[in-house]
């Protein structure tokens, strides 16, 4: 009997194991986090010497994965290999296990003791627990396969967009692309559906922003969150639009006043707006139909 088979023929099986790939997708996603925006601002600046016809300069490490004073010709997802930021040295194998190694090196380096944040353990326990709920909801099926993607791609947008303010094309532009492929089949929803959905998600954010920059004088959003939205229209449709607009809003002014009493976060200082569509975008993904017939069913529509 293949895993597959074993896995359609016992739900729970499918659940632990969807949890278990979570925990190491998740540590892959913490390289994604850190690692693209070094990424894109070494781009932008390589374009920029070309532009201005400058010498080429050479660019140093600074990542769990090279100490700051080393010089990394070639930097991108998978190399070099992850090391400690204070020290340098190099990452085993047997301190990447997700969350374990963390525990068992009590949240610091193996060799200078400098501290590991407790972001990493929990950006993988997030994928887990968030993995393990789509394969209870989806089961043994193309959807999974699909929401599994959606939903690892949601964690890492959020995460860059609330350390860096940016959105990456290289994220959202692929997650648009694919979600009005997989309505040809149909996955989520038909074609129409994603088609509209696509262009109705970019259009309103880009509205608002054109409405609020005319007002103001100021930019409120970046147009990575129009691509977002965009995104999440064509994977889960027009019809969803309005609840991931709501329950963004929500989200996004609940934590805000909670930033603003707590933590002393100042009115001026931006606050990021993808993680709060990332958070609509995956309720919606999981009970969007229920939450929807809710509300039409009390409204009496």
């Amino acid at each position: 009997m293949t895993l597959l088979s074993l896995l359609q023929d016992n739900p729970t099986m499918l659940v632990s194991f969807c949890f278990v790939l979570g925990l190491f997708v998740g540590s892959f996603l913490n390289v994604v986090v850190y690692r693209l925006p070094i990424m894109m601002e070494r781009g932008w600046k390589q374009e920029c010497r070309e532009f201005l016809k400058l010498d080429a300069a050479p660019e140093a490490g600074s990542e769990t994965g090279s100490a700051p004073e080393q010089q990394s010709e070639k930097f991108n997802l998978m190399v070099p290999r992850s090391a400690c930021p204070s020290c340098g040295t190099m990452i085993s194998a047997w301190q990447n296990i997700p969350v374990i190694s963390w525990l068992l090196l009590r949240g610091k380096c193996g060799n200078c003791k400098h501290p590991i944040s407790v972001e990493y353990p929990l950006v993988e326990l997030l994928t887990a627990l968030l993995s393990m709920a789509v394969a209870m909801k989806f089961g043994a099926s193309i959807q999974l396969v699909f929401a599994l993607l959606f939903t690892w791609a949601l964690i890492s947008l959020a995460m860059i967009d609330f350390h860096t303010t940016l959105l990456p094309d290289s994220i959202t532009l692929p997650l648009l692309w694919l979600g009005l492929l997989i309505s040809l089949v149909p996955v989520f929803v038909i074609a129409p559906d994603a088609i509209v959905g696509a262009a109705a998600g970019y259009m309103i954010l880009w509205i608002v922003f054109q409405t609020f920059k005319l007002i103001t004088g100021k930019e409120g959003m970046g147009f990575g969150d129009f691509k977002l939205l965009g995104a999440m229209g064509a994977w889960l449709g027009w019809a969803k639009l309005p609840l991931i607009i709501l329950l963004s809003s929500l989200t996004g002014a609940v934590i805000g006043i909670m930033m603003m009493v707590l933590f002393k976060h100042k009115r001026s200082e931006p606050i990021p707006f993808g993680p709060y569509l990332a958070i609509a975008g995956w309720i919606a993904l999981m009970w969007g139909d229920q939450i929807v017939s809710m509300y039409t069913n009390q409204m009496g529509l």
